[in-house]
């Protein structure tokens, strides 16, 4: 695989990712529909199919699958510095809000505060719906891959295993390999990863090192610096899919030890609902509270890394052999079948846990609809239906 050049500049990345930053609520699932409206529909970074199969790669790899999706895409774009441009300003702005909620900046409360919260919870049910229904017509247009959809949704909806979502990923794989080689309409297209085999190579030993090195060294040292980073990066590292599935193992890594209560953890996690960008900035308001030192804003800074370094370690491990594995003919098949697999788990993530803890009566479908409607009939900005929702959800409240 040759490295190319990237084609664009980090400022003008940095923009953009800044404004998604500020506005992308709904949680992990619908961030991957922001991505598809503002890359793949509007600026054209990619096309659908490439987009399709970076979802998947990241949906498989541990890690914050949102966040590494938007890692690539200012990687593709401008390089390391494009890369580093889309994390920071997709993950600041929320890590920034739940640093202040942490030393108690929180001003959402009663009706109007519940209501304004709830109303961009609803902003999740539209966009989701949105990506669902793209994706869905272009990478299930047949009644094989259609059910093979249908079939991981299916494995998602019935089990409450984090595991079963890599296991419905590579099950979809084996059946595309075998059921999906027919009518193939072209290879697929190039892949631009400005990464070399040997960074990539150097990621994947980097990440062995420090999932195998920091707890050992830990101990030894007794240092609470390194304990903090050790346990934000164990939980990133072992985490697949993302998202919600990482609060068991943060809740593992901060409230066994007792360096934060029950109390607290739920506090912050309810916080966390109510902004935009990536949920593992819960870990910024995580190491702002934890009962050893440091804490603080220094807590906060070794929270948020610990917890995002190892998706970006193991993304950049497997970027480099990326385009050249989903070029042959066998992995094509294989990743139809993953592709349908990935519309059947947004599909699932629709109902569960998007629709059952945020469209509780006719109000909320309601709102819900509208915002759909301006989504894919009236072509609306995503900020419109953020507005609006937000609105609405306030009016409902105070009614």
């Amino acid at each position: 695989m040759t490295v190319e050049q990237p084609v664009g500049r980090a400022a003008e990345v940095f923009r953009v990712f800044l404004r998604l930053g500020l506005t992308s609520f709904g949680g992990p699932i619908a961030h991957i529909g922001y991505f598809r409206h503002e890359f793949v529909e509007r600026r054209k970074w990619l096309d659908e199919q490439a987009y399709a199969d970076l979802v998947a790669l990241c949906q498989f790899l541990p890690g914050p699958a949102s966040s590494q999706v938007g890692f690539s895409l200012g990687l593709m774009r401008a390089g390391y510095p494009g890369a580093l441009a889309a994390w920071t300003g997709f993950t600041l702005p929320s890590a920034i809000v739940l640093v202040l909620f942490a030393y108690g900046a929180s001003a959402l409360s009663g009706p109007v505060g519940s209501g304004l919260v709830h109303g961009l919870k609803l902003v999740a049910v539209a966009i989701v719906a949105q990506a669902v229904w793209g994706m869905a017509r272009t990478l299930c247009p047949d009644r094989t891959r259609a059910s093979i959809a249908v079939l991981a949704a299916l494995l998602i909806l019935f089990s409450t295993s984090p595991v079963v979502q890599v296991g419905a990923i590579l099950l979809s794989g084996l059946a595309g390999l075998v059921l999906c080689r027919a009518g193939q309409g072209g290879g697929a297209t190039h892949f631009a990863v400005p990464v070399s085999r040997r960074v990539g190579l150097a990621a994947l030993a980097a990440f062995s090192i420090l999932l195998i090195g920091l707890p050992v060294l830990a101990r030894l040292s007794g240092d609470g610096g390194i304990a903090l980073f050790e346990a934000f990066y164990r939980s990133g590292a072992l985490v697949f899919g993302g998202g919600h599935v990482v609060l068991p193992l943060l809740r593992e890594a901060v409230v066994t030890p007792g360096w934060v209560n029950d109390s607290a953890f739920l506090t912050g996690y309810g916080a966390a609902q109510a902004v935009p960008g990536p949920l593992f900035t819960f870990a910024a308001y995580l190491g702002a509270v934890v009962g050893i030192a440091p804490h603080g804003v220094a807590g906060a800074i070794i929270g948020l890394l610990g917890i995002f370094l190892p998706g970006v370690l193991i993304l950049l491990a497997a970027l480099p052999f990326w385009d050249e594995f989903r070029k042959r003919a066998g992995a094509q098949a294989m990743m139809r079948g993953v592709n349908a697999a990935v519309v059947g788990i947004l599909g699932a993530a629709l109902y569960q846990p998007v629709w059952t803890s945020t469209v509780l009566g006719p109000r909320d479908f309601g709102i819900a609809l509208v915002g759909f409607v301006l989504l894919t009939v009236w072509r609306a900005p995503p900020l419109v239906v953020v507005v609006f929702s937000a609105i609405a959800g306030v009016l409902a409240a105070s009614g």
